[in-house]
């Protein structure tokens, strides 16, 4: 968020002064540091300081770029999103097996819960609705939710929920077939903010690019970036009109492709009645990953005031630093120059980097249909960081 904006000065020695002044002119008498009416400007002014900073505080929480938590919530009324996004939970699809194919279907209630041994205690998952194993069949798939919202539940591989605390008839087993996903958190501060913003783009119907960002971005707070475009080449490159096409790219907060659980959602968000326009066709698709290496040589200065072992630490953590910015949004170009300026603020002398290259990604808004690309995004695959050793001024 923004830093506070100071509607009233809060200097403590200029009002201590102007008291002072004033209380001398008033009363004919000098104030003495050691003076009882010393002593009582100064509860005064503590006083007054207070509600000047009070009113400062006051002030900024009518601006959504400074204000947080619940008054951050009122101010939303005023834009388009009227609500912060709530955490979501996560998702599986469960296979319900029993020991021998019936006559008769049998049903799994809705609710049943399962679990794993690695989360035992921890993380419970309950079926949505009533699944049915049809008669002279040993098992049916089915959708089951994470009973505890938020990204805790995301990432668990498939088998690893595989003991049940419901029983059902005839049951033998139950195990995920997919990997846990779609959990997030409830938006930020700044990520409540950034959301009200973007939905300003959201009262044209239109289907203009924000507009589409906008509802996708509505989907999790785990995605870092979206983009909408009007694609100029079909799957097998070939040139094409493609009036009321949209594609969307999103690109996950961990820099990778949205997952296939975040596509399908993103595709519901993104084509309802009162958000599509009429004559658009939309669709979800991955953007092309463009892979780069980093590889780096770094000298520490002599006799430095920070330590070898700090700088050290601190070159480590920019670099990782690094590989998350050039992941984070869509189309960023490959850009070493913000590796080197990452790292000579680690207090290093020099650094010289062979990898990565400068290299353009598409963000897929290109005005000539032959060049068009589809969105791209970085991925590095490599780091190779090398300490050079002390070198002089």
């Amino acid at each position: 968020m923004a830093s506070d904006y100071k509607f009233i000065p809060t200097d403590a020695g200029e009002l201590t002064e102007a008291m002072i002044a004033a209380y001398e002119k008033i009363c004919h008498t000098k104030v003495w540091p050691a003076s009882p009416e010393r002593l009582f400007i100064a509860w005064v002014e503590a006083v007054i300081l207070n509600e000047k900073v009070l009113t400062n505080w006051v002030g900024n929480q009518n601006i959504p770029s400074r204000a947080d938590g619940e008054n951050l919530d009122a101010l939303a009324e005023l834009v388009y999103t009227q609500k912060r996004p709530g955490a979501k939970p996560a998702e599986c699809t469960m296979r319900f097996s029993i020991t021998k194919a019936q006559t008769s279907a049998v049903v799994i209630p809705a609710g049943t819960r399962v679990t794993g041994k690695n989360t035992l205690g921890k993380l419970w998952w309950a079926t949505e609705s009533d699944i049915t194993i049809p008669a002279g069949s040993l098992y049916a798939d089915g959708k089951a939710v994470c009973m505890t919202e938020g990204v805790v539940g995301n990432g668990i591989v498939p088998g690893k929920i595989e003991v049940p605390v419901d029983l059902w008839d005839y049951m033998d087993g139950c195990q995920n077939i997919t990997v846990t996903d779609g959990g997030t958190d409830a938006a930020t501060d700044e990520e409540f903010y950034e959301l009200m913003r973007q939905s300003m783009e959201a009262f044209s119907v239109a289907g203009p690019r924000g507009a589409y960002k906008y509802h996708a971005m509505q989907v999790s707070t785990e995605l870092s970036d979206v983009l909408a475009v009007n694609p100029k080449k079909d799957e097998q490159g070939n040139q094409i009109d493609g009036a009321g096409l949209v594609e969307i790219y999103a690109l996950g907060a961990d820099g990778e492709a949205a997952s296939e659980t975040m596509k399908a959602a993103i595709l519901e968000a993104c084509s309802a009645d009162d958000v599509r326009p009429l004559t658009d066709h939309v669709s979800v698709k991955d953007p092309e990953a463009v892979i780069y290496t980093i590889e780096l040589t770094y000298w520490l200065p002599r006799n430095s005031e920070q330590g070898g072992a700090a700088i050290i630490a601190a070159v480590n953590e920019a670099v990782e630093n690094y590989k998350a910015w050039q992941s984070a949004k869509l189309g960023r170009d490959i850009n070493p120059s913000v590796l080197i300026h990452m790292l000579m603020e680690c207090g290093i002398k020099r650094c010289a980097v062979t990898y990565p290259v400068y290299t353009e990604l598409s963000d897929g808004s290109f005005l000539d249909p032959s060049d068009y690309r589809k969105p791209e995004y970085a991925v590095c695959v490599g780091t190779t960081v090398t300490n050079g050793g002390v070198e002089d001024e």
